[in-house]
């Protein structure tokens, strides 16, 4: 199945955080997750777009950089007025191109499953613990499809529907490759935007396995930032590993 090219999607994006419909409403809750697991080390994010996440994590005190793979998104974060402490660097985070190391590096909202292999994840993997502090942690959040989606190969749904605007979506799913293509339909009065993408999402059971190929140790798994029990149903959940000290 051919892919997106998911840079030249957020390239696009104007104003991420004005979207309404592709951002959570989360940041505070996970800031003040990220920054108790990052103590007095650095923090850095992969993907780190407009700063939705790093820029309440920096008012927290925490020295944060992240990376990302389109400028657009950087210069989005960079003119932000709290983002003035935060280092950007443009480069593939599957890489992790960042010098030094870090108490918590995390990856939110699905963003590690732009990574369209499983090869390109496991590197990420090795790559995060190579620049983790000893006893550090590495923090992904991401979401499970519903039954009803992964028995499907193509589906559709609404995401949203107000008076004046529609968001739609169209997949194509690729059941044995893990594979998503994702197009995102915005309709207003003035026409259709288009948001493509692609990821390749991934088990909990799969997650423990390439931890454990990069040497990490699962530290928790949880439904949200508040810790609540983890259940394996359909939807975000929280994963935190750990690098031995």
């Amino acid at each position: 199945m051919e892919s997106y090219g998911n840079t030249e999607c957020w390239d696009r994006v104007e104003d991420y955080d004005g979207l309404g419909w592709a951002t959570a409403r989360d940041a505070e809750e996970a800031a003040g997750f990220l920054a108790e697991l990052a103590g007095r080390g650095r923090a850095l994010e992969l993907g780190v777009g407009s700063g939705r996440v790093a820029v309440p994590l920096a008012r927290r005190g925490v020295q944060v950089v992240g990376i990302d793979s389109s400028e657009p998104m950087a210069d989005q974060l960079r003119r932000k007025p709290d983002a003035a402490d935060i280092d950007v660097v443009i480069g593939d985070f599957a890489e992790v191109p960042a010098p030094g190391t870090f108490g918590v590096v995390y990856c939110v909202l699905n963003t590690f499953m732009l990574l369209l292999t499983q090869d390109e994840q496991v590197r990420c993997f090795e790559n995060v613990a190579a620049r983790l502090d000893p006893g550090g942690s590495f923090v992904l959040q991401l979401s499970l499809l519903s039954p009803a989606h992964y028995a499907q190969s193509t589906f559709a749904e609404t995401m949203r529907a107000a008076a004046d605007s529609a968001v739609l979506v169209a997949a194509e799913h690729d059941r044995a490759g893990q594979r998503v293509n994702r197009q995102q339909m915005v309709v207003t009065k003035t026409g259709v935007q288009f948001y493509p993408m692609s990821y390749r999402y991934v088990w909990p059971s799969e997650l423990d396995l390439m931890a454990r190929i990069a040497g990490l140790e699962l530290a928790g798994r949880w439904a949200g930032w508040t810790g609540a029990p983890y259940q394996g149903n359909p939807g975000r959940y929280i994963t935190v590993f750990r690098k031995s000290v």
